[in-house]
């Protein structure tokens, strides 16, 4: 019998297809929320050091959220791409309806802590009394916005996952225009307005997520085709079945994302004990980050839809090629990635209003970057939008789980209380992002994450 030869880059032209079919308007998404916080950071830069360092803590609270969400849509997501390979809708809705209720619930909780214990919070990732004050002021506003932005990431995560992603593409759209308009309203005081400052930022934050919540809800009940869902599918009772299997797979799924939210609050401590200049810098490094991460999220998300539904088809063979073009597809993505990160690090940092002290802070912060970002955009494609959305739910909690307390967190509280750089210390923070790339080769490439999960 003649053996099958191995295929590293499909020839199927509907993966292509579907993959810039989704990856394109997700991507455009990612970068107008991107650009959402980035009129953010540097309308608020003219503010001062303190400032930018008090809405970098406090957003860090927000980023906590963000990532338990997180947890919750990418179960919503790899369920129901799975039943999207099977037609099967009305389960589909019965899934959207669980995550609607956990991550409402998360975002209520959130918003509640925020708001009772605001300096508490932020005492806990830095000492400096400035940026505690700058800080609780602005978590105190935007915190009321995040059960608007639960209910709209879940929608949109919903309406992704039966491959429409453009919906989420025009909800963004809208909140960009809202946000960075009432940002330069309040912010700097026009249109009669006071000067309003971090509060003001906050407070065009807040605004902006009620009107995307509400573009959701809208979009949802009088335009949407595929999924119709309806106020019933909120409030219906869902099988135990389901439940059961909501809870099975995506208890791993959100255990990592707390893992990986404990993670980056306790990152931001760390950094938190250095100066003001440092802080900023971060902020600074965070931003590009959140750039070029726009554009690999985009294609991973794509990737995880494209492998959720073959799998629920059955299609094994397929799925497997479709691993080996992903792993050729995004070592491409990594050297571009790193190469930009690099070449532009200087132009970037110009364009903040900071002082020079944390501009060289953040020159050395993207160095660093632009090395650990060749190992993000090989190993978070291939253990999130293949391993998690193939079945294998458990792995990447695991995987991240041993890298974050093992490896990430002890070498950089190691270096800080050494008196190691602050470049030393956040080299430590991104060392796990080449180290998964090992277990990413090995586990990817033997192929026993495929697993159906539909009933």
């Amino acid at each position: 019998m003649n053996k099958q030869k191995t295929v590293w880059l499909t020839r199927d032209a509907s993966f292509y297809r579907t993959l810039g079919a989704l990856a394109v308007p997700i991507s455009l998404q990612n970068l107008i929320t991107f650009a959402v916080g980035f009129a953010d950071n540097l309308m608020v830069a003219t503010l001062g050091d303190a400032a930018v360092s008090g809405v970098f803590m406090g957003n860090q609270i927000q980023t906590f959220l963000q990532l338990l969400l997180t947890g919750v849509v990418q179960t919503t997501g790899i369920l129901a791409a799975q039943y999207w390979g099977r037609r099967d809708l009305a389960t589909i809705r019965q899934i959207v309806s669980l995550s609607m209720r956990t991550g409402l619930g998360l975002g209520l909780v959130t918003m509640l802590a925020a708001l009772l214990l605001p300096t508490q919070l932020i005492g806990l990732l830095t000492p400096e009394a400035e940026v505690i004050a700058e800080g609780a002021v602005y978590l105190t506003t935007v915190a009321w916005s995040f059960g608007f932005y639960a209910v709209s990431q879940i929608i949109i995560a919903a309406m992704r996952s039966v491959e429409n992603a453009r919906v989420g593409l025009h909800i963004s759209l809208i909140t960009l225009v809202v946000n960075i308009s009432l940002n330069y309203i309040m912010i700097f005081g026009r249109l009669g307005l006071p000067a309003m400052g971090i509060r003001g930022a906050a407070l065009a934050t807040l605004i902006s997520r009620i009107v995307e919540c509400a573009a959701a809800v809208l979009y949802a009940r009088l335009a949407d085709t595929k999924m119709q869902l309806r106020a019933a599918d909120f409030i219906g009772r869902v099988p135990r079945a389901l439940t059961r299997d909501f809870l099975r797979y995506g208890a791993p799924i959100m255990a990592g994302e707390i893992v990986w939210a404990v993670n980056t609050v306790t990152q931001s401590g760390i950094l938190g004990h250095f100066s003001k200049e440092v802080i900023s810098a971060a902020s600074i490094a965070g931003n590009m980050h959140n750039l070029v991460y726009i554009w690999v999220r985009g294609l991973a998300s794509a990737v995880g839809v494209i492998t959720g539904k073959t799998v629920g088809a059955g299609e094994v063979e397929r799925v497997k090629e479709y691993a080996r073009t992903t792993q050729i597809l995004f070592l491409g993505v990594g050297a571009f990635t790193a190469a930009f990160i690099f070449f532009l690090r200087a132009p970037f940092v110009s364009l903040f209003a900071v002082s020079a002290g944390a501009r060289g802070y953040a020159m050395q912060f993207l160095v660093v970057m632009a090395i650990s970002m060749l190992g993000t955009c090989y190993q978070m494609p291939c253990l999130s939008g293949l391993v998690k959305a193939g079945g294998d739910t458990s792995f990447v909690f695991k995987n991240d789980t041993i890298h974050v307390f093992c490896v990430v967190l002890p070498s950089a509280l190691l270096a800080s209380f050494l008196g190691a750089p602050p470049a030393i210390v956040y080299a430590c923070l991104k060392c796990d992002q080449i180290l998964k790339c090992f277990v990413a080769v090995v586990k990817v490439n033997r192929f026993g994450w495929i697993r159906n999960l539909t009933r």
